[in-house]
């Protein structure tokens, strides 16, 4: 088997649903050492036969056929492409004929349809989201925490943040995050600021070992970052979780998208944008 193999998702737009299909499927392959290339905004002819010539010579600098995973829209550059001396998967054509078929109606074929800012509520959502998650990070701000979906809890470093982030980018979730620290542990109890909105509080912990090597790189030697001070603060933090009543997730070896997908379910949390 060739030891080097190349993948390009190709797309008329920002090819993230090409990247995210291909990707998916090429993983289950994990025998296979596969280079993956996403190769965006082909949406002219000219870039269409630029972009087979750069598949060819792949092609033949690797001694092996690429693959080329495509949502391109328009079907003439899509021709195109497909010339190219590679196994060409148009994700398109296997999805759309027999979606045709069974609603009765051609497709538009329009480009862009699942990222554009023409779609302006889900552009607007995505942004206010992002926007909230970002000011509400940390515990930086308390104003307005009464609006979030949902409010996550944990020491810190635990993952709080890019999960946020995630929500807010993928589903549209506004949502905050507040840090548990030793301070609430002395008392038990809840921050005030978080306490009576229970309801919208979900937690994330993480095991002791990985919470010291992610603090090490932050703050390498520091009392913040040693062994017995995370074993502490997520022995107690978990206590007041579950003291609360909050439920909570172990972070440690689960993906952000991971994370942010059993929340979206767990917590009963209402995407508003696709």
């Amino acid at each position: 088997m060739n030891s080097k193999r190349t993948a390009f998702f190709v797309s008329d737009r920002t090819g993230i649903t090409a990247e995210m299909l291909g990707h998916s499927l090429l993983t289950q392959f994990d025998k296979v050492h596969l280079k993956e290339i996403t190769v965006p905004f082909i949406d002219t002819v000219d870039k269409a036969h630029g972009f087979v010539r750069r598949v060819n010579d792949t092609g033949a600098t690797d001694g092996v056929r690429p693959i080329v995973i495509s949502t391109l829209v328009n079907t003439e550059i899509a021709g195109i492409v497909a010339t190219a001396s590679a196994l060409f998967l148009d994700s398109f054509e296997i999805f759309i004929a027999p979606l045709e078929k069974e609603l009765g109606v051609k497709a538009s074929h329009a480009i862009g349809r699942s990222h554009s800012t023409e779609d302006f509520v889900n552009y607007h959502h995505r942004i206010e989201a992002v926007n909230y998650a970002l000011s509400h990070d940390d515990g930086v701000s308390k104003r307005n925490l009464a609006e979030s979906d949902i409010i996550l809890v944990g020491v810190s470093r635990c993952g709080k943040t890019p999960t946020c982030l995630y929500l807010a980018m993928q589903f549209g979730i506004r949502a905050a995050n507040y840090p548990l620290i030793p301070e609430d542990f002395s008392t038990m109890q809840l921050p005030a600021q978080i306490k009576t909105l229970r309801n919208r509080l979900y937690g994330l912990t993480i095991k002791p070992a990985r919470l010291q090597q992610i603090r090490n790189e932050r703050r390498p030697g520091s009392k913040y970052a040693t062994r017995d001070n995370c074993e502490f603060e997520i022995r107690e933090a978990e206590a007041l979780m579950r003291q609360e009543g909050i439920p909570y997730l172990d972070a440690t070896s689960k993906s952000v998208e991971e994370l942010a997908t059993t929340i979206l379910q767990e917590a009963k949390l209402e995407r508003r944008i696709y």
